[in-house]
């Protein structure tokens, strides 16, 4: 064996690895099936040491897996539409597809160059006409299903993407693209009909025993399900009735005021005639500018406008002023909340604000509030109801049932469960994205594009002019066409989809990536599917992985799959830190994998970035500890190397039992450490102690380099070092395979070191002899003394006669594997 050369090394397993398909798979009912995923990359044309964790991660599982017997399929693609690929193509004047392929290549390139297991027959590009025809034929599924629809709403338009963006989309008021400021505008958009899938995404949570709390916390608070009443206060003046939604129909009889969103479809009904019309006009237009998160946040400021109108509370027939406020969101209930100042933080703060009336309606049980000494709401949900007219002394649970139940009994309210989730928004005014397929005719209406004629294709004669206009508005070969219902002259839709709907399926489209006649065959991908281990960033918690778990419940409503979850188990990786930040562009503090695999190898990359910190935690990045992995794996390139000899002598079914005292301490430490390293990857994912067992373990065999040792322990020690430490560092150790155990196949296709429990066991342990609790001797003795024998041996020692000697003994004390403890007085 000659010095450990980590290039030749891994450029020549890799070369072998693709030239003989050593990781294609294929369907096997002979073996158990293991999935594992991470999630697929934007081709932005580099990897970062974020991108490199992540799929580490993976790796290990996907080789572990195989070599514990499963039939693994470990994939790759790439999610390919959206806007940066439009973007270059308006700076640079390339077409957004020649910028996407030509930065999948060099990404490919780099993936390769990592030794990472993947199939690469099933890759998948979301923006190749072969996988954007199924996202068309899977949005005329939910079509016909009645959950994509059309309409005219307010939308989050980012100025500097030209696009709409769904609310998930927006974060702190900005796009989460471009980090700009969004506001709304007035647009007809399609969307789908996550809403109806509300309860049972919530519900099937609990489904998820192999996911984050945090993450599944953070869906149960986006979906934001609560109950509630709905009920009317007629509006004499206005000539109608308005809707109002409250979680706390308990304190309904202390409403003063009722507030609207700006967006409220009844004001402008009430701005005619009204003398103050101009106002509320422009507070309205200054509020529908603010962001969502500015208006709905309890840092900011809460403003209104008094419309001069009322409306009647139908509990007690009292006069409620109506206001339009800017904290009310028109897609939140019912756009319309009701001010009770004396039970709500915000209510209170509000009609302190504008001298707006309070009326008491809860008491604590210990003493009695009165307005005029009151400086704050009482927001306890404890106490019992007062001036409540016949619910006036229930305490809170029973004066609700009994509120809801007059409200339904008297007709002008019902129980309603409320969702804070909204209906997905998925047009995009861009063009790098599946175009809708739809077709609209002056005779038929909306038409969905035959079945036969998908994909409906991007075209290339297009302007990519900003506005409010998708540039597939600006091919007239596009847009104009012959409604296949008719035959008349009709246009196409312009807009594109959100690229998350692409992405909220391809992880089925890898089960049967060539099928040309569907999306999947129903074989296979219930084969496969769902993914046993899903790995990536925990900013996806709310917008991807919700979006995957709609679509496949959609998808197994509709026959097409047997599961309705799509991933198992969920595992969220930390970030990669460098002098304390994320790894970014914008903060120069990139560091490029190409560099660190050019000067220490993909092996030591992949090494230091699972040893470095448990996979859940964030890392910061270490050039020492880079070096540290590279100095590691030389070491163990070393000590393999200096017995190469004795492994190659060595027989597998060797005498153990003619072991040295020694050489059964080094085995003993080969089978703990087995059992360490198949509990932390298989169990806990902690790949850093198991890294850091194998550590041990090569030390351990090291203080045998000037030793003479036994030949069938040098060989089962090495031939299980590799096996252990193969799906961390891939290339070394089909290296070392071949080299000392040539003709046997490669490493990754080996069985997984089993433990010996017997050889974990120690034949003597040493034990604390102790005179009154001080230590007074160390004892070595068979490690399975019992108590009895412990205490008859201690007391046969001369150091114990020694110092016991002329005195009362007490009592004795066993604790078995410890110590004994000898108590005295005199």
């Amino acid at each position: 064996m000659e010095r450990y050369s980590s290039q030749d090394i891994e450029s020549k397993w890799q070369k072998k690895w693709e030239e003989g398909k050593v990781y294609k798979t294929e369907a096997d009912a002979s073996r158990p099936k293991y999935y594992a995923l991470e999630m697929f990359p934007y081709p932005s044309g580099n990897l970062h040491m974020g991108h490199v964790r992540n799929y580490a991660i993976g790796d290990v599982m996907a080789r572990y897996k195989t070599m514990e017997g499963f039939n693994v399929l470990h994939p790759m693609g790439f999610d390919s539409f959206g806007m940066p690929a439009e973007n270059a193509a308006i700076k640079h004047g390339v077409k957004p597809a020649d910028w996407t392929y030509s930065n999948i290549e060099n990404m490919e390139k780099q993936q390769k160059k990592l030794g990472l297991s993947y199939d690469w027959d099933r890759e998948v590009k979301t923006c190749d006409p072969s996988y954007y025809k199924w996202t068309q034929w899977l949005f005329e599924l939910f079509y016909k299903r009645g959950l994509a629809y059309k309409k005219k709403a307010s939308v989050n338009w980012c100025d500097t993407c030209g696009t709409v963006l769904a609310n998930e989309q927006v974060i702190d008021g900005k796009c989460w693209r471009c980090d700009h400021e969004v506001h709304k505008k007035d647009l007809s958009q399609w969307f789908l009909k996550i809403t109806d899938y509300a309860d049972v995404l919530l519900k099937d949570l609990d489904k998820l025993k192999g996911w984050p709390e945090r993450v599944k916390t953070m869906q149960d608070n986006w979906i934001g399900r609560s109950e509630g009443l709905e009920f009317q206060l007629e509006a004499p003046e206005l000539g109608t009735s308005i809707a109002a939604y409250t979680t706390r129909p308990d304190t309904v009889y202390g409403i003063t005021f009722l507030a609207l969103a700006a967006e409220h479809p009844l004001v402008d009904k009430i701005c005619e005639n009204n003398p103050k019309a101009e106002e509320i006009q422009a507070f309205v237009k200054r509020t529908r500018n603010q962001s969502e998160i500015e208006r709905t946040s309890s840092e900011s400021e809460k403003e209104g406008i008094f419309t001069g109108a009322y409306c009647i509370n139908p509990f007690n027939g009292n006069k409620v002023q109506i206001w339009v406020t800017n904290y009310v969101l028109a897609d939140y209930g019912t756009g319309a909340v009701i001010g009770v100042p004396s039970e709500d933080s915000r209510d209170w703060m509000f009609a302190t604000k504008y001298d707006i009336p309070k009326i008491i309606t809860l008491q604590p049980r210990d003493h009695e509030l009165k307005l005029e000494e009151m400086t704050e709401a009482y927001t306890d949900k404890d106490g019992v109801l007062v001036n409540s007219a016949e619910f006036t002394g229930l305490d809170i649970k029973e004066a609700m049932k009994g509120i809801m139940d007059k409200a339904e009994r008297e007709g002008f309210g019902k129980r309603r469960v409320n969702f804070r989730l909204r209906d997905w928004l998925i047009s995009r005014q861009r063009y790098w994205g599946a175009p809708i397929p739809v077709i609209n005719c002056p005779h038929c209406g909306e038409v969905l594009v035959p079945e036969k004629d998908l994909p409906v294709m991007l075209p290339e004669d297009v302007s990519f002019d900003q506005g409010s206009l998708s540039p597939l508005a600006s091919s007239e070969s596009f847009v104009h066409c012959k409604c296949p219902k008719c035959g008349a002259d009709a246009t196409r839709e312009t807009d594109t989809m959100d690229t998350f709907i692409c992405s909220s399926w391809y992880y089925l489209r890898y089960t049967d990536p060539h099928n040309d006649k569907e999306p999947f065959a129903k074989d296979k991908v219930n084969y496969w599917a769902p993914v046993d281990q899903y790995i990536g960033g925990i900013e996806h918690a709310i917008l991807h992985l919700l979006y995957s778990r709609f679509f496949t419940k959609v998808l197994h409503d509709a026959g097409l799959v047997d599961f309705d979850e799509p991933f198992t188990n969920l595992l969220t990786q930390g970030m990669v830190l460098k002098d304390g930040s994320k790894m970014s562009k914008s903060k120069g503090n990139v560091v490029s994998p190409e560099e660190i695999i050019a000067k220490y190898g993909a092996d030591t990359a992949r090494l230091f970035i699972l040893f470095a910190a448990p996979v859940d935690r964030d890392l910061e990045w270490s050039d020492q500890g880079v070096e540290g992995s590279y100095r590691f794996l030389n070491r163990v390139w070393r000590i393999l190397g200096h017995f190469e000899d004795a492994i190659k002598a060595g027989k597998p079914d060797y005498d153990v039992t003619k072991l040295t005292k020694e050489e059964k301490d080094l085995r003993r430490v080969l089978h703990v450490t087995i059992r360490k390293v198949t509990e932390d990857v298989r169990d806990r994912f902690m790949f850093n102690t198991a890294v850091s067992s194998i550590m041990e373990l090569v030390n351990a065999f090291y203080a045998f380099q000037d030793k003479e040792l036994n030949a069938g322990l040098a060989r089962e020690v090495a031939e299980n070092l590799i096996k252990l430490l193969a799906p961390f560092a891939p290339h070394i150790t089909e290296e070392l395979w071949s080299c000392l155990f040539e003709g046997q196949g490669s490493v990754h296709q080996q069985k997984w070191p089993v433990c010996d429990e017997a050889a974990t066991k120690l034949a003597e342990i040493e034990i604390v002899l102790q005179i009154n609790g001080k230590v007074r001797d160390k004892i070595t003795i068979p490690a399975d003394t019992d108590r009895e024998s412990m205490e008859k041996i201690a007391m046969g020692l001369p150091r114990t006669k020694e110092l016991t000697d002329g005195k009362t003994i007490v009592k004795v004390i066993c604790v078995p594997k410890k110590l004994v403890n000898i108590v005295v007085k005199g």
